[in-house]
């Protein structure tokens, strides 16, 4: 259910490493393969009557979050989801291929009840939803979250642009366990709302909302409550709730740990963790493989790697030269460099929208996706570079690109060198700038003070509101309506990296948006992708791999792909 938003990719940005989950295609219910060769979840999947009954999970995360308000942009990471998706409710569940069913946990029934006048969507409630405090899950929860999350109080820590910006309005039902929500526009991606939901005491309030869950986690509704927080120790112990109402939880208690680097590979050989990420680490990879207890799950991840074009920078404005560093660079030899050591296929992705194996999939990259450094150099000469001793010049200046990474991110060093060597077949040189990781982001990147760059985007079950400010026109004028405050938001919040769009791909994105036929939602953004290629401001390399070291008796756990893991049906099989 995870719309990832601005904040989300920042960690990605400087870590290198995957913290999301995501994925490609399943040929069966059994998550074995995608697309290709690329696996869409490897979690060893059990049915629950041959997991036994009790046992501790002892989960490794390679950072600790501070505020555990995932709705709130300083909490949107991938640790801070692992925990929370065992504690709090959401509206619907993703499967592997990012196809939606309702939590009937939660929600017995959610439809669009009207379409003539406004769109109108009415859930149904599972009466026996309680939240750990005792009190009722209902619509009161619904509104205050919509309230602090679309927008209209800038002092919530919250990107806007998520879909409730469309609602007008979450009222009382028959009773309070019905929510009617009306949209002040059409919204395809409803679906994307309310997942997960915190109690009305979590988001009446802005300082509810920005600190409330720093450092704790008052109010659970899940399978599991917390028992400890320990900041210090970088710790969180679940147990399972005796009051939840859905199938009673395997594990007895599942243990959150934090440790960075070799610090897990080592917690783990001495017994204290059973799980962990291992990231786009070849070392780990190699370990996990070599060790008899071990289980290596892989799957398609939820981001993907892709290098950004600066469109605002004078070597880069002529969309022609964009197009030629595109074809330029040799991406199979960058996914190659990437990828060394960690027995993940070579498979570029042609999509700025979807991944590997969801349904409405399809490479859109047309010539820019091949490499060809025989029609980049055509290009460039079209646009007065011409080749001079080797090095392309125009009016007597060299055309130099700088590409910038983040200081302790070795995936972006790799890259940048792999870029570097193609280039400098076709006569462009390239400078790699390090900049500290602290830095990188709100002092460079969203300024544009860079050429080129590489980092991951998220991907997701709702492609559309999760993306909207990455590729909406952020240079275009705003003169009021709904579409020209998105597209101000898209400038306000510096989520267009590439600096460049046009009215095409605006008008294919809110037409995207606003279809409830999720065929002709997938038409669209399908057009928007190929105008988006042409734009040659962002170059998707591939989906990473989601790598996950665990014990071989782990059932149900793993690598999940698009798949919304099942806290209470994780647990040992030996």
């Amino acid at each position: 259910m995870k719309a990832r938003r601005l904040a989300a990719l920042i960690a990605l940005l400087v870590v290198g490493t995957a913290t999301a989950c995501s994925g490609g295609s399943s040929g069966d219910d059994q998550g074995s393969h995608a697309t290709g060769s690329l696996k869409a979840y490897d979690i060893n999947p059990v049915p629950r009557d041959k997991v036994k009954d009790g046992g501790t999970l002892k989960w490794g995360l390679s950072t600790f979050p501070a505020q555990w308000n995932v709705n709130q942009a300083d909490g949107d990471s991938g640790e801070a989801w692992a925990v929370i998706g065992a504690l709090m409710p959401i509206a619907f569940r993703s499967d592997e291929k990012g196809r939606l069913s309702l939590d009937r946990d939660y929600v017995l029934q959610a439809k669009v009840t009207e379409k003539a006048s406004h769109e109108v969507v009415t859930y149904r409630l599972n009466p026996k939803a309680k939240w750990s405090d005792g009190k009722p899950i209902t619509w009161h929860d619904f509104a205050a979250q919509w309230k602090a999350m679309n927008g209209h109080d800038k002092a919530y820590g919250d990107y806007t642009g998520s879909g409730y910006d469309s609602v007008k309005s979450v009222t009382k039902g028959a009773n309070d366990r019905e929510v009617v929500v009306t949209f002040a526009e059409p919204f395809g991606e409803w679906r994307a709302l309310f997942s997960p939901l915190y109690p009305r005491s979590a988001t009446e309030s802005v300082t509810a909302f920005n600190s409330g869950w720093v450092n704790r986690i008052p109010v659970t509704a899940g399978p599991f409550k917390v028992e400890g927080l320990d900041p210090a120790a970088k710790t969180v112990t679940l147990v399972r709730d005796p009051s939840w109402w859905g199938d009673r939880a395997k594990l007895d208690r599942i243990v959150f740990r934090a440790l960075q680097g070799n610090a897990l590979v080592n917690s783990y050989s001495g017994g204290e963790l059973d799980l962990f990420d291992a990231g786009l680490s070849p070392t780990a990879y190699d370990w996990g493989k070599s060790e008899r207890t071990i289980s290596v799950r892989q799957a398609g991840s939820t981001d993907f790697r892709q290098i950004t074009l600066n469109a605002e920078s004078p070597a880069l404005s002529d969309v022609r030269v964009r197009q030629a560093i595109a074809v330029g660079i040799d991406r199979k030899a960058v996914i190659s460099a990437d990828l060394k050591g960690m027995g993940w296929p070579t498979v570029p992705l042609n999509s700025h929208f979807y991944v590997h194996g969801q349904g409405a999939y399809q490479d859109n990259a047309g010539w820019l996706g091949t490499y060809d450094p025989a029609r980049a150099g055509r290009l460039l000469d079209e646009a007065g570079w011409t080749m001079t001793a080797g090095t392309r010049k125009k009016n007597g200046q060299e055309l130099v690109l700088r590409f910038l990474i983040p200081s302790d991110a070795p995936v972006a060093r790799t890259e940048a060198d792999t870029v570097r060597a193609s280039l400098e077949k076709i006569g462009v040189k390239v400078a790699v700038v390090a900049v500290s990781s602290d830095d990188y982001f709100d002092k460079y990147i969203v300024p544009g003070q860079f050429d080129l760059t590489a980092f991951a985007y998220a991907a997701s079950p709702f492609p559309v509101s999760a993306n909207y400010g990455v590729y909406l026109n952020a240079t275009g004028p705003s003169s009021g309506g709904k579409r020209e405050e998105k597209q101000q938001a898209a400038k306000q919040w510096d989520a267009n990296l590439g600096r460049a769009g046009s009215p095409k791909i605006d008008s294919a994105l809110f037409t995207a948006g606003s279809q409830l036929d999720q065929a002709k939602a997938a038409a669209k953004l399908n057009a928007a992708d190929r105008l988006i290629w042409q734009q040659a401001t962002v170059l998707p390399l591939f989906q990473r791999p989601q790598t996950v070291i665990a014990r071989s008796t782990l059932a149900n756990i793993g690598a999940p792909g698009f798949y919304d893991l099942r806290y209470t049906d994780i647990g040992f099989t030996g």
